[in-house]
């Protein structure tokens, strides 16, 4: 029996230039001012890739291999949390993809093959827009969000 598959798709647009947009996902000094992890990898197709904590633990947080480079327009990676890095049915695919759009970027994060109901398609909904947003902001004004801020009590 197949599990169900999702996906989650989030489309941002950002004054800045695909090539810097590139870099902040890939580069891991850029990466962990406004993630709060860093995306380390040499970025060649069939590479591995680790999304790791920027602290002094280095915690590995996600897992996965480069499926696709095309700097500066288009990154694919597949995405499993290190527990389940073993089984080849726990990966789901993440693809950015970035294109200029007049003065700005328009990047489009399609993260897909995800199992339909899981713990990872959960947090991914909620984490995508935060760090992207972040990202945003990051590369507009300098300065990122809070993303593991909460949400005020009514």
């Amino acid at each position: 029996m197949t599990q169900e598959k999702t996906s989650f798709v989030y489309v941002t647009y950002i004054v800045s230039t695909p090539a810097k947009v590139f870099e902040a996902i890939t580069k891991p000094d850029l990466a962990r001012r406004y993630w709060g992890h860093e995306n380390v990898s040499d970025w060649r197709a069939g590479s591995k890739w680790e999304h790791v904590e920027a602290d002094d633990e280095r915690a590995v947080k996600i897992v996965g291999k480069v499926v696709e480079t095309a700097p500066p327009s288009r990154l694919v990676i597949t995405w499993a949390d290190p527990s389940e890095a073993a089984n080849p049915a726990s990966y789901s695919r993440v693809a950015f993809d970035i294109e200029e759009y007049d003065n700005m970027v328009r990047l489009t994060v399609t993260h897909d093959e995800l199992e339909a109901g899981s713990g990872m398609a959960k947090g991914i909904s909620k984490g995508w827009p935060i760090v992207l947003s972040s990202l945003k902001s990051f590369l507009e004004t300098g300065r990122p969000l809070d993303i593991f801020a909460k949400p005020k009590a009514a």
